[in-house]
């Protein structure tokens, strides 16, 4: 070993979901901890500029678009005042707080956290570069290596403050007249909900056929309906040719499938066409770890690399590029680090889109056992027939399951509607152990919820289920 010590070093490099989970739970298993991270307190991207920040104002565009929806209830709220300064500082403090606490939790572990960029000078030697320039080196007996991912940028558009990616989306410095935002994945929705829901002119553009690439389309179509009356243009099979920087605004030239270009002019473009891997400048070339053509770095199913002691988690070890995900291999990691035997290998990662309604789903989708040709059994329960659904005004949902013809085993499941990302738990569950639909169906779900939808989507799976009719199979 490299320390003196007879307990293993492990640096960590990176605090986000993946790097600080792998740090604590490393402390927690008794193991010396040295923690690198740019930022002075734990938390990464997900919280200082992704995940939570926007799901902060989600919440608020959430409580505008209610607000307004209200007046067909009989309720009608006028005088909704906008007032930035204190937006942002919402926003803020709910980092400082969440970042604050994990700064404790490292304190109280007794990690040692060094602030700076971290590159590899061997296998079991790196530098740490801090904010001031100063370099030191750190040498250890095993390194994790989660440096997360960044906005992917496209080298021909122009550089310009109107020109945002999600970082700069979510500094919400103005509130633009008009923005276009060009993909229509998960970040692009998310964020484009908030700035309409602020007053902003939305638009989106989409290469691909439908929004959310991937997605099961019946899911996606219920977004849609939403998203028509919230922004102003939806624009798919279309791709951004040219972008220009008038000086008060930026010029964009759309080409549509048929080849038709034309040009609109907005007050700001967000930039959501996906996230890159974090491998540049961390020295991987120093050692025999391995990074494909995508830029992840390559790993076995105990999330170890090329290089014995050194293993990746997160969005820098592959898809799905989704911090539970990376929480989850953070403990597989560490775990085969202490020397227990363990694998990564989860039936199912559950998925949510943030958006008004949320969409979620887990395990296999329609979409993909298409494509792999399986056989497969799909019940769906529309929420228009559930009491809650309809007494929240939220009837547009659906619920449903993704089954083997034969015994009825869940293998996938989705969600549209409020409070999908919580609803999916249940179904992972249901994936991960095996359940064929009868043991949802028998499981007493409490009403009025929206969890019932998911008991009544199983008992369709074998007859009817009470609130919605169907005639009986021969």
């Amino acid at each position: 070993m490299s320390s003196k010590e007879t307990i293993p070093h492990v640096v960590v490099i990176g605090a986000g979901p993946a790097g600080y989970p792998a740090a604590f739970h490393a402390a927690d298993l008794g193991l010396n901890v040295t923690l690198i991270d740019p930022e002075a307190a734990p938390g990464g991207v997900c919280l200082y500029r992704g995940c939570i920040p926007s799901k902060a104002l989600l919440h608020i565009a959430a409580f505008l678009n209610e607000a307004k929806a209200l007046a067909d209830h009989g309720v009608t709220v006028e005088g909704i005042k906008i007032d930035l300064d204190k937006l942002r500082g919402f926003k803020d403090s709910v980092i400082q707080k969440l970042t604050g606490g994990l700064g404790q939790l490292t304190k109280q572990r007794k990690i040692k956290l060094v602030q700076g960029r971290a590159q590899f000078v061997d296998a079991h030697t790196v530098t740490v570069t801090g904010p001031e320039g100063k370099t030191d080196k750190v040498a250890f007996d095993y390194a994790v290596i989660a440096t997360g991912s960044m906005p992917t940028q496209i080298p021909a558009w122009p550089e310009s403050p109107r020109i945002l990616d999600s970082t700069g989306a979510l500094a919400l410095e103005d509130i633009p007249e008009s923005m276009l935002v060009i993909g229509g994945g998960y970040i692009g929705l998310e964020l484009g909900q908030v700035y309409s829901a602020l007053g902003t002119a939305v638009s989106v553009v989409e290469m691909m056929p439908q929004l959310v690439p991937g997605a099961d389309p019946d899911l996606i179509k219920v977004l849609a309906q939403r998203l028509k009356s919230q922004f102003t243009d939806i624009m798919l099979e279309t791709r951004v040719a040219q972008m220009e920087d008038t000086g008060s605004g930026v010029k964009v030239s759309l080409e549509a499938k048929d080849g038709k270009v034309t040009e609109q002019t907005y007050s700001k473009v967000l930039v959501a066409i996906g996230r890159k891997p974090t491998t540049a400048g961390l020295g991987l070339e120093n050692t025999q770890v391995k990074v494909n053509e995508q830029g992840f770095i390559e790993i076995d199913n105990q999330a170890r690399t090329a290089e014995a002691n050194l293993f990746a988690i997160g969005d820098v070890a592959g898809q799905p590029m989704l911090a539970h995900k990376a929480t989850a291999e953070a403990k597989v990691a560490v775990e085969v680090i202490a020397g227990h035997k363990v694998v990564f290998e989860p039936k199912a990662i559950p998925a949510v889109m943030f958006t008004d309604p949320e969409i979620a789903w887990c395990g296999l989708t329609e979409s993909q056992a298409k494509a792999e040709s399986r056989d497969i059994v799909v019940t769906t329960f529309p929420w228009a027939a559930s009491g809650r659904a309809t007494s929240l005004g939220r009837s547009d949902g659906v619920t449903k399951l993704i089954m083997e013809p034969d015994t009825h085993r869940i293998l996938g499941v989705g969600i549209a509607g409020p409070g999908a990302g919580e609803l999916i738990a249940e179904g992972t569950l249901a994936v991960e152990m095996a359940a064929v639909a009868e043991d949802l169906a028998l499981t007493i779900h409490p009403h009025p919820t929206l969890s019932e939808t998911m008991m009544e989507a199983a008992e369709a799976a074998d007859g009817q289920s009470i609130h919605a009719y169907r005639p009986k199979r021969k």
